[in-house]
């Protein structure tokens, strides 16, 4: 059996790519690493294209390695990795609708981010078609006596992003959920290309809203990565203290909106008032609620002062004296219970084969974090736990969030406790040449991966692969044989970004 190293020297090594290596393989090659993550000794970190060329990331993490793989298609043809592996499915197919580029015994060949609304083909390749379209979209079929479907969204109901959902279902049972996504793409990739640094981190960080510190973290230890630059220590600190409040009222807001699914609508207001305190002490610390724009290539935009310091240490104080009460309520009422647990399970198999990251991954007894594995500074020097329960159900994720509550608020007193001084930002130059750079990033969703290559001071491509890519495959599986009144609850206790996933 192959290991990442055994697969790296047989490739054609790419220099310049930091802080893991990049490997050019043949098709041969490319379909033993396919086979590889099919048998689950490796896990899929990402799968994405250029105009003539498919690269694919994998972790093996019991060795701690990290390989990105890459084949070329000059014929714009490709061996399919999700004909062996099947979470590389939406990702095969977005390949081909942005760039051309057709996997080989592909499952499904349906596009999944064209819905004929460009005005061309293909908008990432080198050629680009103006005059052909994408096939209708066909949901799959399903028979069977006294099925009938129920089409939910694009557009929805409250203040939220649009998809579409599919349901067949038998009386109130549900058969089988289909999900259409794409209504968000943004381009974003198309964006960056030639952007410089800077304006490039901007767009990165507005992939997904909520997880804007977390992208631009990412984006930014991507580029660090490249140019081999070394980030002061104090923005170090810094970023994961904003990481941190920004997991935290996610989380906070996470907990609530989920019990008001379950017609708890007094958990809601609870917890939706400690994250309207999290995000003002944000907004006094760093100048924006959603601490935007705060983390650039190099470091910290802006730094923290003692007012700044004082907002988040009564933020934190605040809902450590609240939380535990709002745990107790959300334990003891039977009715919530009723809901929440033995809905929507996810299988600990499903949960490995998917590579899911988060909260999903983490209640199905996946116990992947990226803050510890492959590990980023300065949480190699702070003390927390990655909580893991293998019930995979509803109830299952609210704990791991309720617990993931727990660790941030420790983390985030240990880092201002131990807050260096110095300076916060390093100058970004430029460097001649193709540089190519990686990084993997603990988001509150689960770990956001950022590849890019530098082209100077520009960005010559960039790709953002979000947690939601391998979550929302679950989201259909979690569904099944529950009823059609719980996929609100279900749906909430993913919470899966759409804009994230649709670039």
């Amino acid at each position: 059996m192959p290991s990442l190293i055994d697969l790296m020297l047989e490739g054609r090594k790419i220099r310049q790519h930091n802080p893991w290596p990049r490997v050019v393989v043949d098709a041969h090659l490319w379909n033993v690493a396919a086979n590889e993550l099919a048998r689950g000794r490796w896990s899929l970190l990402g799968l994405w294209g250029e105009p003539t060329t498919v690269h694919m990331a994998i972790i093996d993490r019991d060795a701690m390695e990290i390989v990105v793989v890459s084949v070329d298609c000059p014929d714009r043809v490709y061996p399919s990795v999700s004909k062996h592996h099947p979470p590389a499915l939406r990702l095969e197919r977005t390949v081909n609708d942005l760039f051309g580029l057709s996997a080989q015994g592909l499952p499904d060949t349906r596009s999944w981010f064209d819905h004929n609304r460009w005005g061309v083909r293909f908008p990432l390749g080198e050629l680009i078609d103006v005059l052909s379209k994408a096939e209708p979209y066909r949901f799959l079929p399903v028979e069977g006596e006294g099925l009938h479907q129920i089409a939910v969204g694009p557009v929805h109901a409250g203040i939220i992003e649009p998809g579409h959902f599919r349901f067949a279902a038998s009386g109130e049972t549900v058969v089988r959920l289909e999900q259409r996504l794409g209504y968000t793409h943004k381009g974003i990739e198309g964006l960056m290309r030639g952007a410089s640094v800077e304006r490039a981190a901007q767009l990165a960080g507005r992939a997904s809203g909520d997880s804007t510190v977390a992208y631009a973290y990412a984006f930014s230890k991507a580029a660090e990565a490249a140019l081999r630059l070394v980030v002061p220590d104090r923005a170090v600190w810094l970023r994961a203290l904003l990481a941190e409040l920004e997991r935290l009222a996610n989380h906070l807001g996470d907990i609530g909106a989920i019990c008001n699914d379950a017609s708890f609508g007094l958990m809601q207001a609870h917890c939706n008032v400690l994250r309207e305190d999290v995000l003002r002490a944000a907004n006094i610390a760093f100048g924006h609620r959603l601490m935007r724009d705060v983390i650039v290539p190099g470091g910290i935009g802006r730094d923290l002062d003692e007012k700044g310091r004082a907002a988040i240490r009564a933020v934190l104080d605040n809902v450590h004296a609240r939380f535990p009460a709002l745990i107790e309520l959300y334990d003891n009422t039977a009715s919530l219970q009723d809901r929440t647990v033995g809905t929507g399970i996810v299988t600990a198999a499903l949960a490995k084969q998917y590579a899911a990251g988060g909260y999903v991954g983490r209640a199905s007894g996946r116990a992947f974090d990226a803050r510890r594995v492959p590990g980023y500074p300065p949480y190699n020097d702070l003390r927390f736990e990655v909580p893991v329960l293998v019930e995979g159900d509803v109830n299952a994720r609210v704990w791991i969030r309720i617990r993931e509550v727990e660790q941030s608020l420790a983390l985030t007193n240990q880092i201002l406790d131990r807050l260096p001084r110095g300076p916060v930002r390093v100058l970004v130059g430029s460097e001649a040449g193709p540089r190519e750079g990686m990084a993997l990033v603990e988001g509150f969703r689960g770990d956001i991966m950022v590849w890019l290559r530098l082209d100077g001071d520009r960005v010559d491509r960039c790709h953002l692969r979000d947690p939601s890519w391998f979550q929302w495959p679950l989201l259909e599986a979690a569904i099944e044989d529950n009823i059609v009144a719980d996929f609100p609850l279900c749906n909430k206790s993913f919470n899966c970004s759409y804009s994230g996933h649709d670039l």
